[in-house]
């Protein structure tokens, strides 16, 4: 169960954390302390992480590379990393995601950056967890394609590489549990924040975003009514609404309603962070808008009535100029924190 870590097993401090594996003993378990530190704009009050799954920097490293790994799908030509490229704010780039053999999803890749300050995931919150995200596109047919966790472990068990980092990672041979773990663990680290936003609002650099940005801001925060939903420092209340996507023209994903069967999560999707939306185009749960204009303008409609849309969504009136300093203003929302993030020069043999 998840709950929020008190930092006193977590220290927030600054670290070289992506260092070439080594370990003294292939039979010991290693277990250092994993230390970050959160980039301006981020609270470390709402860092969720269970107690189960503490975080080490040999964890982190595994998952970094198991994330990027092809060997982790049927047929070695899909790793987690394809979907969530750091150079489309963790996600890639299309309107719907792609998985084995060109085979098309029917909803847009998340973003995997900020993901310690969420509790449920995918767009209908399906996975209670981060572990269990971590692990549920590996049986997708869609997706990375294995029948079974079984076939997985048994191709993974035949890399000794896997099969020591493992058992130094976790005292225990290579486990679905285990791979969760990892997984979860580096895209806890995956992080957005100290943004030209961050800097004017919270660093006093008063000339870190534009003059129209900053109309956009009084703008985000009031008559564009955008922290009903995109609310505290990581622009999300991690509720799920109904926007009236898709109910225009007969292509209604029942989203939230598929886990829960209540009628009123007809239609309903998480809200997204906003952090780094300026790079990972296109938009909404189906990808149907290419640039923040189009998305601005939906909005600006009222989005699109139907009987399960959320009181929440409204006309805003607001004009041409109004419209574009909001968008400059979500623009100021790319920050850091994930930059040095990479794929490994290598992989386990």
């Amino acid at each position: 169960m998840l709950g929020k870590l008190v930092l006193g097993g977590l220290a927030v401090c600054a670290v070289a954390i992506f260092s070439s594996w080594a370990a003294p003993d292939a039979n010991a378990v290693v277990s250092n302390e994993y230390k970050f530190k959160l980039p301006l704009g981020l609270d470390e009050s709402g860092i969720m992480i269970p107690a189960d799954n503490p975080i080490t920097t040999q964890k982190v490293e595994l998952g970094r590379i198991l994330f990027f790994d092809k060997r982790l799908s049927n047929d070695n030509t899909i790793a987690c990393a394809n979907c969530h490229l750091p150079q489309f704010g963790f996600t890639d780039g299309q309107p719907v995601a792609t998985g084995i053999r060109g085979q098309k999803g029917g909803r847009s890749a998340p973003a995997s950056l900020n993901r310690v300050f969420s509790s449920v995931q995918f767009w209908d919150g399906r996975a209670a967890t981060l572990e269990d995200q971590s692990i549920g596109p590996f049986t997708n047919p869609i997706e990375h394609g294995f029948a079974n966790y079984e076939v997985m472990l048994t191709k993974m068990k035949k890399i000794q590489g896997y099969k020591t980092m493992f058992l130094q990672t976790f005292g225990d041979d290579i486990t679905i549990e285990n791979v969760g773990k990892a997984i979860a663990s580096f895209q806890r680290t995956i992080l957005s924040g100290n943004s030209p936003a961050d800097r004017f609002d919270l660093g006093g650099e008063t000339a870190a975003i534009s003059a129209p940005a900053q109309r956009g801001l009084l703008l985000f925060r009031d008559k564009a009514r955008c922290t009903k939903c995109h609310s505290g420092f990581n622009f999300t209340d991690e509720k799920f609404h109904n926007l009236g996507i898709g109910w225009d023209d007969n292509k209604v994903d029942l989203g939230r309603y598929l886990v829960t069967k209540n009628a009123e999560d007809i239609g309903a999707f998480k809200t997204p962070t906003l952090r780094e939306i300026s790079r990972s185009a296109p938009y909404m749960h189906d990808g149907r808008f290419k640039t923040l204009d189009d998305v601005v303008n939906f909005y600006n409609q009222g989005g699109v009535k139907n009987p399960h849309q959320d009181p929440l969504i409204l006309p805003l009136e607001l004009t041409k100029e109004e419209k574009q300093d909001l968008v400059q203003f979500l623009r100021t929302l790319t920050g850091e924190g994930w930059k040095h993030i990479a794929p490994p020069s290598t992989f386990p043999q």
